[in-house]
């Protein structure tokens, strides 16, 4: 007999029959209150648009690594006396066995402190995948490996082989949409556009700037300016009554963004007057939106949420070109913004309940092309937040050598760890029960480890 798992259930004619012929009847009421949550947690997915090179970011720094990595890059090594060192807690106490790119002290402090750790050699794959197999062809491998769009696609949805238009993040939002029905915000907040990663299929994500929400021109809640008259009239032509489904349904959604915008812009304002948060933020696109998230955070309680997940992006990875003048400034604000935005969490006191991380497009060659990297495919990743099995290395760090046992022609790394273990782990984390993993991750039936184990249960 086939195992129906909850969300089965609650999209299964038979529950959606009961619902609609009892009216008030809630799904919670259907599945009893132990799937409502009692604590407070949040994901901030932090996408590095163009392909970080990742390689350069987490370095090896024992002798024989460092060499093998230093004749990969070629003019594109780090300097090893540059390296800011790092101990991995499962490795020997001093050993210094990895290095971290010069500009991300703030990192290196993370991680030292156990408030951070790195997920290597992780990348998009539809089942575990060996050199030989991928040269036989023998596997099934995501498609349009080393595109930009196909692999950021890849990244935010998981989907493998398939045209699943849906997101992980959009996926868990629907499968929590009982539990945090009360909300006054959705559970997919978005500061950087609309993504893929939180399209789902019946939760909507809200989409602000990175400042906030954008409010309509013209109105004013200034009851003495004519803009506030403008409103009244605008307000009254939406709660006005109308006999076509389509001005009923348009006048709805112009309704419901106002009173999104109202909110949420009342609960930012709420947060920075409160001062809760002292932490400075550096002046620069990803500090702006992590602010925005923060102080979001910060007004959970106003807001009644339990659940949220935030996309913030940043983009000008696509090193092609100038990667030794670039990279610093990149990584730099990378490391200086998550360290800001950690402080900001241990200012308002949910550390424990914030996890951030980080996506790509994809890895870089471990080649130069003379001035900068190519399109590859696996790569490192960060993972922080007071709830991370800190000051650790997850996954299997690859032999950075060209034609190595990785390397599938051009310093272009196989994963070790599929992009569907990561999302799982911090799906787990966010309350995501086993059974359902396997929504949230297509593909990580095909894994032999479901948990990387870098999140603290």
């Amino acid at each position: 007999m086939k195992k129906i798992n909850r969300r089965d259930f609650l999209t299964s004619s038979a529950a959606a029959a009961a619902i609609a012929s009892t009216p008030g009847l809630a799904y919670s009421q259907l599945i009893g209150a132990t799937g409502a949550f009692t604590d407070y947690r949040a994901l901030v997915c932090v996408f590095l648009h163009g392909g970080n090179d990742s390689f350069n970011m987490l370095v090896p720094n024992t002798t024989a690594e460092y060499n093998a990595y230093e004749a990969s890059r070629q003019n594109l090594a780090i300097l090893q006396s540059d390296l800011l060192p790092i101990n991995p807690v499962s490795l020997s106490p001093g050993s210094e066995p990895f290095g971290l790119h010069p500009a991300m002290a703030g990192m290196q402090s993370l991680f030292e402190a156990g408030n951070a750790a790195f997920v290597a050699n992780v990348g998009p794959l539809v089942e575990p995948t060996t050199k030989t197999q991928y040269q036989n062809q023998s596997v099934a491998l995501p498609p349009q490996l080393f595109s930009h769009n196909d692999q950021q696609s890849q990244w935010n949805s998981l989907r493998g082989a398939s045209t699943s238009k849906t997101g992980w993040a959009g996926r868990i939002a629907d499968l929590i949409q009982v539990e945090v029905a009360n909300q006054r915000m959705a559970t997919n907040t978005s500061v950087s556009g609309t993504s893929l990663f939180q399209s789902a299929e019946s939760t909507i994500a809200y989409v602000m700037g990175p400042n906030g929400p954008l409010q309509f021109e013209g109105f004013s809640d200034d009851p003495s300016s004519i803009l506030f008259d403008q409103r009244t009239a605008f307000q009254a032509a939406l709660n006005a009554q109308y006999d076509s489904i389509y001005e009923r349904g348009f006048a709805g959604i112009q309704n419901r963004a106002v009173q999104a915008a109202d909110t949420v812009s009342a609960a930012i304002t709420n947060a920075e007057n409160s001062g809760i948060i002292t932490t400075v933020f550096p002046a620069t696109p990803l500090g702006s939106q992590l602010s925005t998230v923060a102080k979001l955070i910060a007004s959970r309680v106003e807001l009644e949420m339990q659940r949220q997940i935030f996309f913030v992006g940043i983009g000008g990875f696509d090193s092609h070109d100038n990667q030794n003048l670039d990279q610093p400034g990149l990584l730099g604000g990378v490391s200086d913004a998550l360290a800001a935005f950690y402080s900001a969490t241990v200012d308002i006191g949910v550390a424990d309940s914030v996890t951030a991380f980080t996506q790509s497009d994809f890895g870089r060659t471990l080649t130069s092309n003379g001035d900068g990297t190519d399109h590859a495919w696996a790569g490192n990743q960060i993972v922080l937040g007071g709830a991370v099995n800190g000051r650790d290395i997850y996954g299997a760090y690859p032999t950075l050598e060209i034609g190595g046992p990785e390397d599938v022609g051009g310093g272009r790394m196989i994963p070790s760890t599929s992009a569907d273990q990561y999302a799982a782990t911090l799906a787990k984390w966010f309350g995501i029960p086993d059974v359902d993993l396997d929504i949230v991750a297509p593909n990580l039936s095909n894994c032999a480890q479901r948990d990387l184990g870098f999140m603290i249960a």
